[in-house]
């Protein structure tokens, strides 16, 4: 009689057990706290598109366009089609002016038709003595949206192999020829 009570104990004990384990699991689940960025900079970039006439200051230029474009001035309807490569300098205020730490390298495509949207990829190479080595970014860029994230998918030099996120905020503009972004970058793994 005794084993029949030992095991029903036993068994009561695992069942109880795991019970408890499994609601305490699920509700760690919820409880999880979102991991803080192990790096966090704040940079600007700014975009100076040529445009015909600007050629002595212009950091940006349309390298494709639709057949109803040209490569001059950026294509009609939320400039579908247009193809834009760039060598930006990044500064750490929003002064154009402001020393540069480095350069924003890469490309922007306008990809949508209904909407004013972009798709980036780009680096932050920076040659300042504070940072040494790039950043790369890549994703979407929807461009009416006050605040965008892309990926930080990797990075040389200090930022060897860093992964992340960068809120991207417009910063200021002037027409169609020059843009100022705000970079927030938050870097999750750093080495």
């Amino acid at each position: 009689m005794e084993p029949k009570i030992i095991l029903s104990a036993l068994f009561l004990f695992v069942l109880l057990f795991s019970s408890f384990s499994s609601s305490s699991a699920h509700s760690l689940k919820r409880l999880r706290v979102r991991p803080q960025p192990c790096k966090r900079l704040v940079f600007y970039f700014h975009d100076v598109i040529y445009n015909g006439k600007n050629s002595h200051n212009a950091t940006a230029a349309i390298v494709g366009a639709p057949s109803w474009g040209n490569r001059t001035i950026l294509a009609g309807k939320n400039h579908f089609g247009d193809l834009v490569v760039f060598d930006d300098p990044i500064t750490l205020d929003n002064n154009f002016h402001s020393t540069p730490v480095g350069r924003a390298q890469g490309f922007y495509l306008y990809d949508n038709k209904d909407i004013f949207t972009a798709w980036l990829g780009f680096s932050f190479v920076f040659n300042s003595t504070e940072h040494k080595g790039s950043l790369n970014f890549a994703g979407a860029d929807p461009l009416m949206n006050k605040t965008r994230d892309i990926s930080v998918v990797g990075g040389t030099g200090d930022f060897f192999m860093a992964r992340g996120i960068a809120t991207l905020m417009t910063d200021a503009f002037e027409g169609e020829v020059y843009f100022r972004l705000k970079v927030d970058v938050m870097l999750y793994e750093c080495w």
